[in-house]
Parts: C-alpha cells; structure tokens; sequence
C-alpha cells in the first residue's frame, strides 16, 4: 500500500537521448608523426622537406646513404666504385648469410657503405657514405676494403676524401677479418695524408667502436651534426663497468666538440656549404704547397 499512495514528483523526466559524437578523421597513414626527441606531433612532409631534421626541436634523423650523396653532390657528378662488392660468410656463422639478404633487400643496397668521386661546387673529391640500415652499418671486411680503395683512388688522383660515419660498431660475424679493417684502413689513410692530401669525416648518430677508434677519429677535420652519439663503448657498457655516473650529454657531438675530439658541430641544412667551405680551404693549401715545391 505505500508504493500506491508514494508522492509523486513534481516535474516529468524525459529519457536521455544519445548524444551524437563526431567520427575522427581517419589520416592515411605515414602523413603526421610524433617527434623521437620532443614528442611533437610533426607534418612528414614538412620534416623530409627539411632534410629529415624535425622542424619543432632540430632534431636529426638519419638519412640513407643516397640521401646524403644528393645533399653533399653537385647533382649528376657522382661515379660510384665497386658497386657490386658485398660480403661473403668467411666464419660460416649461423644467421648471417639470412642477415645478408634482409639487409640487402630492405635496402637495395649490397653493403654498408656507397664509395665513388664527384664534384661538390665544382670542387672534386672523393666521398663515402655509411648506411646505419645495412647490419648496423657494422665495420666488416667490405666495409674496410671499399674505403681502402677509396682512399687509395683518392690519393692517386690527388683530392680530398670524406667519409660520412653511421655505424654500431665491427661487425662480429666475421670475428678478426672485421677487427683487422681497423688498421687496414688507417694505413690506407696515413697514405693519403703521407701524399699531402686532405681526410674529412662527418659523424653522424650513431658512431661507435671500432670505426671511432679508426677512420671516423682520424680527420684533418672532423665535422659532426647536432646531437650524434659518437663513442667506443655505450653509455650504459661504461657505467656499469666503471660503476660511475656519466656527465651530462656524454658522448654527444657537443660534449665531444669541448673535449677536442670534434672541430665542429654542424647543423644538416649547414652542411652543404661547410664542407664545400673545407674543400675550398684545402683546394687553395694544395696550390701553395705545389708552388713551393715547384721553386
């Protein structure tokens, strides 16, 4: 009886109605990405125009190796050399044959490195290229025998050569071979300088191992871009063997640019006309050093 005679409200409900909720725009994807470095939210297009560098914080991404030829070329004067060079399995190590072909079609290249001469504002020299995508850009037998000859075509022809740096480290599938590349390419290199001639290197993220304890530290100069991590052992190997804490921005190009082991710290879209600037330089040292001696 008290639920009949209960006092009914004063005011009549309505049923809530579903409110409606606009759909996300669906973007195709690969349009917007999220920045590694400040977490922004950044318009592809826009980074890749502007040299894969995020036009939010600078950060640099990495290039490919035909990339990096078209930013450091005069367009349609690259020749490459020993395109068609690519490793063998001289250990017969599990997995590496397999690591081969995926690197090579993901790729399209046959190893790590592009090798070959061409002209940057007229000026000629010789430029190798590492690509970080290819095992790491691991120091192997190839790897050091294409910038042995590089260096060696470089010293015969009488113009500079640059080599531009992305890698892990030696590559332990081949053991020793790759560990030997160490000194074989510096001794090519100590040629090239023994004949006057000028080595620069471009460091870019990463640069680690045995190529930093070669070639990459051996510059006449040694240019490298904002925020490369350039080193032997990793942060986190050092630590945890010397059970220290790292200063900050250990093994950056800026913290190396302090301790001398790198001349400059050069911004992507500055690069171009830095090195062109350094070949300039060693192009005039060239004909006075040629002058002297011809007196």
């Amino acid at each position: 009886m008290a639920s009949f005679f209960s006092k009914k409200s004063k005011y009549s409900t309505l049923a809530p109605q579903a409110v409606a909720t606009p759909k996300k725009k669906d973007f195709p994807q690969g349009v917007w990405d999220k920045c590694k470095s400040c977490g922004k939210t950044v318009f592809v297009k826009n980074r890749d125009e502007n040299l894969h560098v995020c036009p939010s914080c600078g950060f640099h991404y990495p290039l490919t190796a035909e990339k990096r030829i078209e930013l450091l070329m005069d367009n349609g004067t690259f020749v490459e050399i020993d395109a068609n060079m690519t490793s063998t399995d001289p250990l017969n190590f599990p997995v590496y044959q397999d690591k081969l072909k995926v690197a090579k079609a993901k790729t399209g290249l046959k190893s790590g490195i592009i090798c070959g001469t061409g002209k940057l504002k007229g000026k000629e020299y010789a430029l190798g290229v590492m690509d970080f995508r290819f095992i790491g850009g691991s120091l192997g037998s190839v790897i050091g025998e294409k910038i042995t000859r590089l260096a060696e075509l470089a010293t015969s022809k009488g113009i500079p050569l640059v080599i531009v740096t992305a890698s892990g480290g030696a590559r332990m599938y081949e053991g020793i071979i790759s560990l030997m590349q160490m000194a074989k390419t510096s001794g090519a290199l100590q040629r090239h300088s023994n004949a006057g001639h000028a080595f620069i290197t471009i460091l870019t993220n990463p640069t680690y191992g045995g190529v930093t304890a070669s070639y990459a530290s051996l510059g006449d100069i040694n240019l490298a871009e904002p925020g490369a991590l350039i080193g032997f052992a990793g942060p986190r190997v050092i630590k945890d063997t010397t059970q220290m804490e790292l200063p900050e921005g250990f093994q950056t190009s800026e913290f190396l640019l302090e301790k001398g082991l790198v001349d400059r710290v050069v911004e992507r879209k500055k690069l171009r006309d830095e090195l062109a600037l350094c070949l300039d330089y060693f192009s005039c040292n060239d004909k006075v050093q040629s002058n002297k001696s011809s007196k």
